[in-house]
């Protein structure tokens, strides 16, 4: 199977400081985090959680691209994206 996205929602973790979501490899969930500093530097800093998330949405595309290059079948289920990930 193929990793996709069909789900487009997203919601930031204040307290572990990332945006969350969520991707499928077939009837599998697997869960992304991206860190809020990967968003902040690809804007301003000071930012809220709405800018985080429009930040996310802002780079979505690049973002999933990232998420698919990261992901192993059979490696887990839970991957965080860094600004190293999101060049």
């Amino acid at each position: 199977m193929t990793l996709i996205f069909p789900n487009r929602s997203r919601s930031f973790d204040e307290a572990r400081k990332v945006v969350r979501f969520l991707g499928y490899d077939g009837m599998f969930e697997v869960r992304f985090f991206v860190e809020a500093e990967a968003l902040a530097s690809r804007t301003a800093t000071g930012m809220s959680e709405n800018d985080y998330l429009q930040a996310f949405d802002a780079a979505r595309s690049s973002i999933q691209d990232a998420a698919m290059r990261a992901y192993r079948p059979n490696r887990g289920t839970t991957y965080t994206l860094t600004a190293a990930d999101l060049g």
